[in-house]
């Protein structure tokens, strides 16, 4: 075993109930009541298939340890949310390796290629290490390419991380670590600007969709996800 896996190993052993304030990969009575569904049970992928596939991917993802990993070796692609989600809450929590660099595309649909093409995209990466890190609009929470976090609050490689996406119409939000970090409108002169400035004007379907599919993205980086949970919002 590798340093930084002895390392995190530690983390996810000395990790108290109280710490993360739940059992892992569980729902409280609270959150069940107020509509929240568990995606992920520290066991099953049932909630999860490839991206434009209808089967879970037979490589590059695995479950480890109550945790769902984007792992290292050959690709599996992209997993996608078996169900698809317009005006939603999602939170999950995820770990990086360092210099690891991965993204949930959200509002994805399957009729192109890449779910990044359809798709908005929370980013998930080692600020320190990774080149995205040194530019504002693709740090670790930002909507990538688009709209830069308004602080830094990310937990270096090694650590967990809380991503909450909060998305209703055209009004969507990100928080990191409990901090709301991006809040932008879709029909905002700021959300225009930064869309002409970015690498999205060349495609005419990015952003459009009123739902999609949530996604966990495969980068070719080692990163590991948990308690991932959503709830639709009426």
């Amino acid at each position: 075993m590798t340093r930084f896996a002895l390392a995190v190993a530690g983390i996810v052993a000395s990790a108290s109930l109280a710490a993360c304030a739940r059992q892992p990969n569980s729902l409280t009575r609270a959150e069940e009541s107020a509509g929240w569904v568990l995606l992920f049970d520290g066991e099953s992928t049932e909630h999860f298939r490839g991206y434009r596939r209808p089967e879970f991917p037979t490589q590059g993802w695995a479950v480890v340890d109550g945790t769902l990993r984007r792992v290292a070796g050959p690709s599996g692609g992209d997993i996608a949310t078996r169900g698809q989600y317009g005006d939603f809450e999602f939170v999950c929590e995820w770990l990086v390796t360092p210099g690891a660099n991965s993204g949930i595309i959200y509002r994805s649909t399957e009729d192109k290629g890449s779910s990044w093409e359809t798709g908005f995209e929370f980013q998930i990466l080692d600020d320190g290490a990774h080149r995205d890190g040194s530019t504002p609009k693709t740090r670790a929470g930002s909507l990538y390419d688009l709209v830069a976090p308004s602080r830094d609050v990310v937990r270096p490689a090694g650590e967990w991380n809380e991503a909450r996406i909060v998305a209703r119409g055209d009004h969507l939000r990100h928080y990191l670590n409990g901090v709301l970090i991006v809040d932008i409108r879709l029909d905002s002169d700021e959300y225009r600007a930064a869309h002409a400035t970015s690498k999205w004007p060349g495609m005419a379907d990015f952003g459009k969709r009123p739902k999609g599919h949530i996604v966990l993205q495969d980068h070719g980086d080692e990163v590991w996800f948990r308690n991932i949970r959503v709830r639709e919002l009426r």
